[in-house]
């Protein structure tokens, strides 16, 4: 019966020990960092991650990140220098460095963040009200971030923080200026394209207007080309016939008879009405060309006298 008490007494002994044990420990992971607090007042700090001891019952243990934490801030609208109203969107990114300045200003990590919120709207208004849009869009604006980050690392010291970074992530003009400004880029871009075809339109003609004048010329010289050789060779045919002329006459008048002939009794039906001992009909009568009252007549024909060809055949009726 003792010996059941006993070993009772030693259980209830060995569980309050346990409990008081696990009451006087804690451990910090390596994400954390540690405020003691002793009946409502800090007391210590603990930044190294392991087992750690504190006075059981009496005092409390607040884990607080020390991790980098992100700060969201929702887009407002801010007038630049230059008096155009922009939106912006901007985000944070801090550290908690001191625990006890933190616990002792906010206490809590989203109370902070309404506090950084709010010191980082004005820091922005303050920035960028003073730098112009096209700074802020294209020259300056890493320097502009750095200018923020600066200002609010300076406020947020006060609180236990270290801001890392302020980024800006969209910094544009209203929905309604934004409108405005890309009908005015629409029409800037119809208008340069409406010139880059009246230039290319103007182009075109000027080559056109070229290419017929070079057609032209082209044109002008073949055909006096055209017309030179055509000269030189009728100048050769004639030399030709002169020389087939004084070579031997009277084939040459017969020759030109019968070219006479051709054209003048063509297959067309033609009528002319002419006497049978006509001048043009001689080769009909004698092949030699002559005429039966010249041989009456005593006119021999001599050997050097060519005989004259066959006139011209009468116009057909």
């Amino acid at each position: 019966m003792k010996l059941g008490v006993f070993g009772g007494v030693l259980a209830v002994l060995a569980a309050i020990a346990a409990i008081v044990l696990y009451s006087a420990t804690f451990i910090l992971p390596e994400t954390g960092q540690a405020l003691v607090v002793r009946l409502g007042e800090p007391i210590r700090t603990v930044t190294n991650a392991g087992l750690h001891f504190k006075v059981p019952f009496i005092d409390n243990v607040i884990i607080i990140d020390k991790r980098i934490l992100d700060l969201e801030n929702p887009a407002q609208e801010i007038i630049a220098s230059d008096q155009k109203r922009l939106v912006v969107d901007a985000f944070a990114r801090y550290r908690i460095v001191d625990p006890l300045k933190f616990y002792q200003a906010v206490q809590t990590v989203p109370r902070a963040n309404l506090q950084l919120s709010s010191l980082l709207n004005s820091a922005l208004r303050r920035v960028l009200g003073e730098s112009s849009f096209q700074n802020l869009v294209k020259d300056e604006r890493a320097v502009l971030m750095g200018r923020i980050r600066d200002q609010l690392d300076k406020q947020a010291e006060a609180y236990g923080i270290n801001v890392i970074d302020v980024r800006i992530r969209r910094a544009d003009l209203p929905e309604q200026n934004s409108q405005a400004v890309y009908q005015r880029m629409q029409t800037e871009r119809q208008r340069e394209a409406a010139e880059f075809r009246a230039q290319g339109a103007q182009r075109a003609q000027e080559i056109r207007s070229r290419a017929d004048r070079d057609v032209t010329v082209l044109v002008a010289e073949a055909n006096s080309k055209a017309e030179q050789v055509r000269g030189e060779g009728d100048a050769t045919r004639n030399r030709i016939f002169a020389e087939a002329f004084s070579k031997d006459p009277d084939f040459f008048a017969f020759y030109r008879s019968m070219q006479a002939y051709e054209t003048g009794l063509a297959h067309n039906d033609t009528r002319m009405v002419l006497k049978p001992d006509s001048e043009f009909f001689r080769f009909f009568t004698n092949p030699s060309g002559r005429q039966p009252g010249d041989a009456q007549a005593g006119q021999a024909i001599q050997p050097n006298q060519a005989a004259q060809p066959a006139p011209a055949a009468p116009a057909a009726r």
